[in-house]
């Protein structure tokens, strides 16, 4: 059967079952309200509760500040160093046979069954002052837990997933022949990256980083057990919500939340932006 005969056949069943289909579109639709709307104008409803200069005036806050400067700080740090992984490997992956390979590809998945605050607590078990480089970490007047560092760490570990598993079947699904012929022709590894890999894997590449980095900015459990919570040098913006809805300062928690949250719709916008781009070069067999 073609796939054109396929098609009619589908779209000749969802007109034959009007009903059922108005209940599903209405049954999505409400669930999106219930989980997704009705949060949000809770949020701001709560935030603007006072208007809009209390709103601002909890926003821009010396902590508040401290906490989103810490923020992109972490995720300034911690997504540029995944997407290296990510790409580095992705290519070993997807281009090479060698033994561990399935260990690997086991390992890069780890941060998707590892509850965060047991990967925050492994942190402090190394790094902390009783573990097991924290005398040698002493010594040398260095810290790692309850500092930038740790922070950081903690970030990477949780979204080391992001690039490399949005990378890996992509670069699979095209093959090596590219790379191959670049090679015949004379071109050394940078060339054949720069002028065939990247080209070919640039849209699934953004996507990978819209997604490590809205995983980062929202991180909680792991930053929470490594940053000690030293207000206005460890908190990021998700640890300075909880304190401050914690000291029942209800308006300005929600306001900085709405922070969070404004940054969030800007990175799904690019998130739909690039998988919308992803979708329309795949239809089109154009390279990726």
């Amino acid at each position: 059967m073609s796939a054109m005969t396929l098609a009619a056949s589908a779209n000749a069943a969802r007109r034959s079952n009007p009903l059922a289909r108005t209940l599903l579109i209405g049954a999505a639709w409400l669930v999106f309200a219930l989980f997704l709307l009705l949060p949000l104008y809770v949020v701001l409803s709560e935030a603007l509760k006072l208007g809009l200069g209390t709103f601002f005036t909890s926003m821009l806050e010396p902590d508040a500040l401290s906490a989103l400067t810490l923020t992109l700080l972490a995720v300034g740090i911690s997504v540029p160093l995944n997407l290296l992984f990510g790409v580095a490997a992705a290519w070993c992956v997807s281009k090479y046979e060698f033994r561990g390979k399935s260990l690997l590809v086991t390992l890069i998945d780890l941060p998707f069954s590892v509850s965060p605050v047991i990967a925050g607590l492994v942190y402090v078990l190394l790094f902390g002052a009783q573990g097991f480089f924290g005398e040698w970490l002493q010594d040398r007047d260095i810290q790692i837990v309850f500092a930038l560092p740790g922070i950081v760490l903690a970030t990477i570990f949780v979204t080391v997933p992001f690039v490399a598993r949005e990378l890996i079947p992509l670069m699979q699904e095209q093959g090596t022949q590219e790379e191959e012929a670049s090679r015949l022709l004379g071109a050394n590894g940078w060339q054949m990256f720069w002028h065939i890999t990247l080209p070919n894997i640039r849209w699934g590449l953004i996507y990978g980083v819209v997604l490590c980095t809205a995983r980062a900015m929202g991180e909680f459990g792991a930053v929470s057990v490594v940053s000690g919570h030293i207000r206005g040098y460890t908190n990021t913006l998700p640890l300075h919500v909880e304190i401050l809805y914690n000291e029942y300062n209800h308006v300005a928690a929600f306001s900085v939340a709405s922070l969070l949250l404004i940054l969030a719709l800007l990175i799904l916008l690019l998130k739909q932006w690039s998988e919308s781009r992803i979708n329309r070069l795949r239809q089109s067999g154009a390279p990726e």
